[in-house]
């Protein structure tokens, strides 16, 4: 769970009894981010009751002064300020591998949904590697994620892909002809601070 909340002393306190309130547990809590408005966003990874629903914990946060629940999500155990030094370990055993690395372990170090690998060489956009819920990404589908020379936001409109509703993407290169592809279905977008971490990681790929 994203929430963006004040950058004052108890704000945290304040949510996490919240959380507590609706017997939630709260496994981690990493900041995100710092605004330069007084805001803070901070990610919770939450374990809920089995018979209390994500729309609970939405309410509760959310009845706190200047707390904002941004994004709330289902996903894969392991996410945190660990995880990145997790996937640099990993992709070092087997530096030849990196890209496939990098790519398969997305969907925790960044808390995306899917991510693909694409091959730019020989005048031709194909993708190489992706993890298990990316969608089947044609070359033409492919196009619309440059360009592929630069780290770049992409907001895609519902219907970019058949059967695929809006998603929010980050784009990186990681060689001359290679490009990693992380997308988010219903955003939310990808903050500075994320984006920073891909490109690090993205840099030890030769």
């Amino acid at each position: 769970m994203r929430v963006t909340l004040p950058d004052r002393p108890g704000s945290l306190g304040a949510v996490a009894t919240a959380i507590g309130g609706i017997n939630g547990d709260i496994n981690a809590v990493e900041i995100v981010e710092k605004g330069g408005d007084g805001s803070v966003v901070d990610d919770f990874i939450v374990d809920l009751p089995p018979n209390q629903l994500p729309e609970t914990i939405v309410a509760a946060c959310q009845n706190l002064d200047g707390v904002h629940v941004e994004w709330i999500s289902r996903y894969p155990e392991g996410g945190g300020l660990q995880s990145d030094l997790e996937a640099l370990e990993r992709m070092t055993i087997e530096p030849e591998h990196a890209a496939e690395t990098l790519v398969s372990l997305c969907p925790v170090v960044f808390r995306s949904h899917w991510a693909v690998l694409i091959d730019t060489s020989g005048g031709t956009v194909r993708p190489t590697f992706s993890t298990t819920l990316a969608p089947d990404v044609t070359e033409d589908i492919a196009d619309q994620f440059g360009p592929f020379d630069v780290t770049h936001r992409v907001e895609l409109t519902s219907g970019w892909a058949p059967g695929w509703g809006e998603c929010t993407v980050v784009v990186t290169p990681l060689t001359r002809d290679r490009v990693i592809v992380v997308g988010r279905l219903g955003g939310p977008a990808f903050l500075e601070s994320e984006i920073t971490r891909l490109n690090h990681l993205a840099a030890l790929i030769k």
